[in-house]
């Protein structure tokens, strides 16, 4: 621990705490990240899993590879049924799990961090419901004319940009962006049951699967596309962590620390935005990733900061658990992974409800 002493204008010397953290990672020299040891344990913990549920996506069931002959199919010599596993059936839906999930986890730590709100997330703010309104719409107007997953995606830019309008302060005020959200959300929810109830019973169990969540049938352009979102969205998170972590100290410290919160909190938002409309317009609006990744990151590390690499990784297991059970549970129907990512949410809110609860909190 250390003293740092900052003088705001017109007030004597502040005296502000700072803990430092024993280690540092460096890119370049413009990114200078924080290291903790018990967080550098719980990453490695949590990709270690990630890849276990990868490696069981590909070798389970009565199409999958076998494990001897998993790594010479990944590299090259897939022949027969493994390539058509490998390039086709699951290797394209494991890396928009993948891709989808990282993207969840990463806009939930920002939005949360963002709006200081831990029950927060682009779910919450009516990007999902807008991308699902916006993938039925095209679906009933449009069926067949024009793909889905670019409904989804208008959808989410229009639910955002009515978001943005009705605050009257665009994404800076987390209460009033809280509250437009609900709103554009129950208006997307409206809509899209609408759709399900007025269109034919074919289409609207296609646009269930959609609007619930979906990996199944996905494609190589698919895992192109969020793989280009992370990319694009990855660097700017990455160099925005420092101004986030100044932000939880409150505006006032931030500031004299040569931070600017306002501008930080808008351009989290934003990025957090962009992540999840990306995983949307791959994945459908999988429920619960972006708000409990980043929680289960805080209590594996049980310590402050946004979390955006942990945050990321928890998504990615999360999202690929979700669909490994998706495929694989017997004595069930194949069901969108939304479907598992609604249980396992409830499930863990109702956990929290009940710790809070008898913490005396509630």
């Amino acid at each position: 621990m250390s003293t740092v002493e900052v003088e705001p204008e017109g007030a004597a010397g502040v005296s502000v705490e700072v803990r430092r953290p024993r280690g540092r990672l460096r890119i370049g020299n413009l990114v200078v990240l924080p290291v903790r040891g018990v967080t550098v344990l719980a990453a490695i913990v949590v990709l270690v899993l990630t890849v276990a549920a990868a490696v069981a996506t590909l070798t389970l069931g009565r199409l999958g590879i076998a494990p001897g002959d998993l790594l010479p199919a990944i590299f090259g010599g897939a022949e027969g049924k493994e390539k058509f596993v490998l390039n086709r059936l699951r290797g394209p839906r494991l890396v928009v799990c993948l891709g989808a999930g990282a993207a969840f986890g990463l806009s939930g730590a920002l939005f949360q961090t963002a709006t200081r709100n831990p029950l927060a997330s682009p779910d919450v703010i009516g990007l999902a419901s807008g991308a699902g309104a916006g993938a039925a719409i095209f679906a009933l107007a449009m069926p067949g004319g024009a793909p889905v997953w670019l409904g989804a995606l208008l959808g989410a830019i229009g639910a955002m940009g009515i978001v943005h309008l009705a605050t009257g302060t665009g994404f800076r005020d987390a209460g009033r962006l809280v509250v437009a959200g609900i709103a554009v959300a129950a208006i997307g929810t409206a809509i899209t049951q609408y759709v399900v109830y007025v269109v034919e019973r074919d289409k609207a169990s296609a646009l269930s699967a959609y609007v619930n969540g979906s990996v199944a049938a996905r494609s190589w352009d698919d895992a192109t596309t969020i793989g280009l979102v992370l990319l694009v969205a990855a660097v700017p998170a990455v160099a925005l962590s420092r101004h986030l972590d100044l932000g939880e100290m409150g505006d006032e410290v931030a500031r004299s620390l040569g931070g600017n919160p306002g501008r930080a909190r808008t351009c989290a938002v934003v990025l957090a935005i962009v992540l999840s409309a990306g995983a949307v317009t791959v994945a459908g609006p999988v429920a619960f990733i972006a708000l409990t990744a980043p929680q289960i990151a805080r209590r594996l590390t049980r310590g402050s900061g946004p979390h955006l690499v942990l945050s990321t990784l928890v998504g990615m297991l999360l999202l690929t658990v979700a669909d490994l059970a998706a495929q694989q549970l017997p004595y069930v129907e194949p069901l969108p992974v939304g479907i598992y990512t609604l249980a396992f949410g409830g499930a863990y809110l109702g956990f929290l409800l009940t710790r809070e609860w008898r913490s005396g909190r509630l």
